[in-house]
This record gives C-alpha cells, structure tokens and sequence, in this order.
C-alpha cells in the first residue's frame, strides 16, 4: 500500500514538475526570439539599403552610357574583391572580443578595441590604395579592353576615399552591433540612402562618372559621421580605456584578424569566380546574363542571411562574456533553427517568383527560360546558406574563426569549385553544373560547421571568454581559444 500511495502522490507532482519545465524552457526559447528579432531586424533594413544603394547606383552608371556602366561596373566588383571584402573581413574580429567584453561589462576593452580596429583597417587601406591606383595595368593584363580599364581607373581613383571611410564605418557598425544597439545602424544607414539619389543627380549630372563614384563615399561618410557623434556622446560617461593598448592586445586582434578576413575573402571571392568561369561556357553571354540575374536575387537574401550571422554573434558573445554558457547555447541552437525557417522562406520566395524576376532585366526568351531552372537550383543553395551563415556566426562569437576558414576552404575551395567544374566543363551541364558543385559545397561546409559547433564545450568556453575580458581590464594577456569536446 506504501508503494501505491507513494506513486500515487509522486505521479501527479511529476507531471506538474515536468509541465513547469516545458513551460520554463518554451518561455526561454520565446524570450530569445523576441530579443533576436528586436537585433536582426534594424539590420535587416541596414543590409537592404546596401543593396538598394548599389543598385541607384548602377542605375546612374547606365544612363551615363555603356562606357561608363561597364567601366563604373568593373571597377566597383574590383573594389569589392580587393578593398572592401578586405576590411570588412578583418572587422570580423571585433566580434568575440567586443561582443564577449560588453558581456562582462568591460568598456574599456570595448573603446580600445574599437580605436585599435580602426587603425588596423587605416594601416591595410595604404597596399590597398596602391592597387587601386594601378588598376589599369591589371585589367589590362589579364585581358580587359583598354577604354574600360581606364575607365575603371577613374571610377576607383575617385572612390579611394571610400576605403579611409570604410575604415571607420565598418568599426562603428561592429561596436554597436556587439552591444546589441543596431537601431542607431539603421537610421544612419537609412538617411544615408535617402541622400544618395539626390547627391547622384548632383555630381552625376557635373562630373559624370567620377561623380557617381564620389556620390558613394559622401553618403557613407553622412553615415559614417552620424554613427561617431552617437557613440562619442553615448560613452561620454563611460569609463576610458581608448590608448591603455598592451602589445597582447594587438598579439590577440591580429589573430582573430587574419582568419575572419580570410574566412569572408575566401567565400566572397568563391562566387567571383563563379562568375569568372560562367564567362567560359560555350553560351557564355547568355549564362552570364541568366548568373547576374540570379545573384542579384540572392543579394537580396543574402541582407538577412547577414543580418541573422551578426545578430547570432552577438548574443553567443554576449553571453559568454557574462558567463553564461546555458544561455550562449541556447541563443546558438534558436539561432540555428530559425535560419533553417528563413532559409526555407528564403527558397520558397524565390521558386516562387523565378517566373516574374528575370522581366525585370531582361526581354530575351532563352535567357528567362534558364533563370527559371537556376532559381530553383539557388534556392536549394539558400536553404543551406542560411544556416551556414548562422554558424559562421556563433564561431565568431566564441572566438574561433579557424573553423570558420577551415570549413570554407573545404566546402568551397575543395568540394564546389572543383566539382562545379567537371559537371559544368567536362560533363557538360554548363552553369546548372557550376551551381550544383556549389549545392554539393555549401552542404560540405555546413557539415564540417555543425560538426565544430556540436562539439563546443560551453562550459568551458564561457569560463574562457569571461576570464578574457577581465583579464583585458588587468592588463593580464589572456588567449581565447576554444576547447572542443573530441
């Protein structure tokens, strides 16, 4: 009788203890979501008035003529592969080490990372100027007209200020964002976009263009400014730190540097050439034309693809700064089932509308036919890129951009272009057999991440990363790496 009394009062307790649980655990899951939403969100909108800028302005480089929409265009995707791509890479690292310093509370570790941030771009900004100043020669060399690489020339000699701007704006955008403060980024962001039109019909319609080429420096620098009196009058009362720089310091930026520039090259230039070896299949204008068409959907995409990895950062740094390695995982694994319902909207959208999208570029036939079958085939590719992206972010956020690179350099450069290129070249299938190397490689890559991220011991990693920022505050040089459950 003791026994039956005993699992009779225990029964219903246990129910009651397991409901409240489930209860405790779903309001966690909730809460996180709103919190992400309230982040990704104003950067959602920040990521789109990128796009929509690049796309005024290659409106205004097309009613300039062909010349200049060719040369204009050239030269933009060559600043984006040799100056822009890189300092956006190396800003990566300001992710862990402010994210995980605004965790513990640290300012000053967050200002002086900030102002050692934006001397390390200053200093790359210098071999990168050089190569824009010589553009010509190397257009030229490997095969580029010579009107429009001169043409290049020009566009490019005229937006170098760009680069000592960027230098500037992509810190800023970093520092906020680590501290969750993405809003200030998309009003600066968004009244930059609304000055872009009527500064290109100032300068385009003066200097032609070079003054479209000037119109994108000026409005990031309305940007840029807006960003830097928000934060100077923020951290006024913030406690200093700005110049108490160690040499461990610049030992530990220049380590997460080298990777994350790496790791966001490697991937940004992965679809340059794709771009380059489309331009080789026996229908190569038509594949070119149909590869723009899409990437330019993907673009659109790829703003809340970008906007979830940053958000994904943020918290997982955050939180391990706090040393709060329960929670840290939690926003990680939240992060990376929401990107999969993105990731399938994503895809959805775009099956969706491959019948409508290419109307908007083009009028010949045989090119909207073979958008249609590649929009199908990139949506499948965004169904995994959204993820990827996520987890690219929570291994910034701990700290350890080496997996990051490690599973690019195997996904992209050892699966996709090599097997893009037997099924597009030798078996035939032209660019629907770049693409699916590229499926097969994204696939690869996520693999190896979700490998990476399922062995984290986050115990220990929070021990770590909150150990580091304190240890920044002493002085003391602390190295952040991650332990891996093996």
């Amino acid at each position: 009788m003791s026994v039956s009394c005993s699992t009779l009062e225990s029964g219903p307790l246990t129910s009651a203890t397991t409901k409240w649980v489930s209860q405790d655990f779903t309001n966690h899951i909730i809460s996180e979501l709103k919190l992400q939403r309230t982040i990704a969100l104003p950067l959602i909108v920040m990521n789109l008035t990128w796009f929509v800028k690049i796309t005024i302005t290659t409106a205004f480089l097309g009613r300039l003529g062909q010349l200049p929409l060719a040369g204009g265009t050239l030269g933009f995707t060559f600043a984006n592969v040799t100056g822009f791509s890189v300092l956006n890479g190396l800003c990566g690292a300001m992710e862990p080490i402010c994210g995980q310093a605004f965790g513990a509370k640290n300012f000053k570790l967050l200002h002086k990372t900030l102002l050692m941030s934006i001397f390390l771009l200053l200093l790359v900004t210098i071999p990168i100027s050089f190569l824009w100043l010589n553009v010509d020669s190397i257009l030229i060399r490997f095969g580029q007209e010579k009107d429009i690489s001169l043409a290049a020339k020009s566009y490019l000699l005229y937006l170098l200020p760009d680069l000592v701007v960027t230098s500037f704006l992509c810190p800023l955008k970093s520092y906020l964002s680590s501290k969750t403060e993405t809003l200030p980024i998309m009003i600066s962001s968004s009244m930059a976009l609304a000055l872009h039109v009527p500064i290109n019909i100032f300068l385009a319609k003066s200097k032609g263009l070079i003054g479209v080429s000037m119109a994108i420096w000026v409005t990031d620098f309305v940007a840029m400014i807006s960003l830097a009196v928000y934060v100077l009058v923020k951290e006024t009362n913030r406690e200093g730190g700005w110049f108490d720089q160690t040499v461990g310091d610049w030992i530990r930026l220049a380590k997460l540097s080298g990777p994350c520039c790496l790791t966001t090259c490697l991937e940004w230039w992965c679809y340059e050439i794709l771009i380059l070896l489309t331009g080789r299949l026996r229908n190569a204008k038509q594949a070119v034309g149909t590869i723009a068409i899409v990437l330019n959907f993907d673009y659109l995409l790829f703003a809340v693809m970008l906007s979830l990895a940053t958000c994904t950062s943020a918290r997982v740094s955050n939180e391990l700064g706090a040393n709060r390695a329960t929670q840290a995982r939690r926003s990680a694994g939240v992060s990376v089932v929401a990107s999969v319902g993105f990731g399938l909207l994503g895809a959805a959208t775009m099956v969706a509308a491959r019948g409508e999208w290419g109307k908007i570029f083009s009028k010949d036939e045989g090119t909207l036919r073979m958008v249609k079958k590649m929009l199908v085939l990139m949506a499948a590719i965004e169904v995994v890129n959204y993820p990827l992206a996520v987890c690219g972010g929570i291994v910034r956020g701990i700290g350890r951009p080496l997996m990051g690179l490690c599973a690019n350099l195997g996904g992209f450069y050892g699966v996709a272009l090599p097997l893009g290129l037997i099924l597009g070249f030798k078996v035939g299938a032209g660019l629907g057999g770049l693409l699916m190397g590229f499926l097969v490689g994204v696939f690869g890559c996520l693999g190896l991440l979700l490998a990476f991220v399922w062995r984290i011991d986050w115990e220990k990693e929070g021990l770590k990363a909150s150990a580091m920022a304190s240890g920044q505050a002493t002085g003391e040089v602390v190295v952040a790496d991650v332990d891996v459950k093996m």
